[in-house]
């Protein structure tokens, strides 16, 4: 109660501020200012004269001189401000009418201090915005979650470690463009709103079109868009975007989250396997400088060779038979039990073969894997839309790469056969029926696409906000998007 007063004084005491500002014919939220350049850049002009400008993020007046100090979000330097410099008016000025978190404006010389801090000497400050509530309190910070999340400006103000995951997050964004396109991949776009559920195992978001009164959906994924462009003559194509699945919510999943999905021409998954490699090993030396990283106590070494496991065969192993032969799902439960893996309740919420598998490999094999580990020859009730391997059609061309028990990307040969692609398709929408809500449906657009003929194909699914949480080892995936979504 007695912090919600004082915040409410200081408002009173900042918005008499702004009326006395008014009253002296100053205006108090200038339209512009002219910078000569950053502050960043202004840290090696030492001996020239520059304009700067900044928030205020700490003031201190001791008579009749004093330091503050400016910052945006990749940089800050100390401004001296003394009588020496300005005239008594607009030394008084800067005493009573610039607070912390008000924005300015700088003209001066820059130098550097006995202490060796870069330093401008202002003889001129000039008030380009002023604020009304202050800044949190400076030696606690921002440490309230909720408040971090949903005033994440404040969170980026306050807290060097935000700024440097989102400086790099941008890093990150801007070297897989530049990667792509180098190898020969063209950026497009396809539709985020759309009349199938496809491209991936997830619930959807549901929405209603009024202009043309139907249902639509919020895109899951981009896959058969990107390979429709394959099919119409693209070598390579890739999209780096939002996708939306309305599923469960905790520390390693959002229902919005940023993908960046790549499709090559006559590839097959091996083949994306090395170029995956080659493409994170670059990423991380370029924008972390780095191949080693700690993730939950855990070093993660990307540098090394990257141990690679049998997804079919480390099931097998486990559950002691054949689960690929398992087409009944009350069947495959009863037998996972007397196998003492789960209880019947615990299985219970899972109404398909597809679903059950899926279980299981997360609990019992995923979250065991530390990692870089490259997981191969998936289950084909899994990716409806992989390619059957050719010694055995009920194991699909896929690998993910798992890390700390994460999945960082699905990666696959594509299925190009329309007769098949049709057939997997129709067994989804049988598993949909049967009270899998995370079943596709059966897209007659795309298997049309595909009877026009497709070339042998490979694509691979990356996923931004995981990777992010990973490098930086953040507690929460939410810590890895800028404005995550709160009730």
């Amino acid at each position: 109660m007695e912090q919600m007063q004082n915040l409410s004084s200081e408002v009173d005491v900042r918005r008499a501020k702004i009326e006395n500002l008014r009253a002296m014919g100053e205006i108090p939220y200038k339209a512009k200012f002219e910078r000569t350049c950053t502050i960043a850049e202004a840290r090696e002009k030492i001996g020239q004269r520059v304009k700067v400008a900044g928030r205020v993020v700490f003031k201190r007046v001791m008579g009749k001189f004093g330091f503050m100090q400016i910052r945006d979000i990749f940089s800050k330097i100390q401004i001296s401000v003394g009588r020496n410099e300005l005239n008594e008016e607009d030394y008084d000025f800067y005493k009573k009418m610039v607070d912390i978190a008000d924005f300015v404006g700088v003209e001066g010389e820059v130098y550097t201090t006995q202490t060796g801090e870069v330093t401008v000497k202002a003889e001129k400050v000039t008030l380009l915005s002023k604020t009304l509530r202050p800044l949190p309190e400076k030696f606690h910070g921002l440490t309230d979650t909720e408040t971090k999340y949903r005033q994440r400006y404040l969170d980026l103000v306050m807290n060097e470690d935000a700024r440097a995951v989102f400086i790099a997050r941008s890093k990150v964004v801007s070297f897989i463009r530049r990667f792509l396109e180098d190898n020969g991949f063209v950026e497009v776009e396809t539709p985020i709103l759309q009349t199938n559920v496809s491209g991936a195992s997830a619930k959807p978001f549901y929405t209603h079109h009024n202009a043309l009164d139907m249902e639509c959906n919020l895109r899951i994924a981009k896959e058969t868009w990107l390979k429709q462009c394959i099919g119409a003559g693209f070598d390579r194509v890739f999209e780096l975007g939002k996708d939306f699945r309305n599923e469960g919510m905790d520390t390693t999943h959002l229902q919005e989250f940023t993908q960046v999905e790549w499709y090559a021409s006559y590839w097959d998954f091996e083949d994306n396997i090395v170029f995956f490699q080659k493409f994170l090993k670059g990423l991380m030396k370029e924008c972390f400088g780095k191949l080693q990283i700690t993730y939950q106590g855990n070093v993660i070494d990307f540098e090394k060779e990257w141990k690679r496991i049998d997804y079919v065969a480390e099931m097998r192993k486990l559950l002691g038979f054949d689960f690929l032969a398992e087409d009944d799902v009350n069947a495959f439960k009863d037998k996972v039990v007397k196998a003492k893996l789960f209880s019947m309740g615990e299985l219970e919420p899972y109404n398909s073969v597809r679903a059950l598998i899926d279980f299981i490999y997360k609990r019992k094999i995923r979250e065991n894997i530390v990692g870089p580990v490259i997981l191969y020859n998936y289950p084909a009730v899994l990716k409806p839309l992989a390619r059957r391997n050719d010694a055995d059609p009920r194991i699909v061309d896929a690998f993910q790469v798992v890390v700390c028990g994460a999945e960082l990307l699905n990666a696959y040969s594509e299925l190009v056969d329309p007769v098949a692609q049709r057939e997997t398709l129709e067994s989804q929408m049988r598993d949909k029926m049967g009270g899998d809500d995370e079943a596709m449906d059966l897209d007659e657009d795309f298997l049309l696409a595909m009877e026009h003929g497709m070339p042998p194909i490979s694509g691979l699914g990356f996923g931004i906000d995981r990777f992010i949480m990973t490098v930086f080892d953040l507690a929460n995936i939410r810590d890895s998007v800028l404005f995550p979504l709160m009730k």
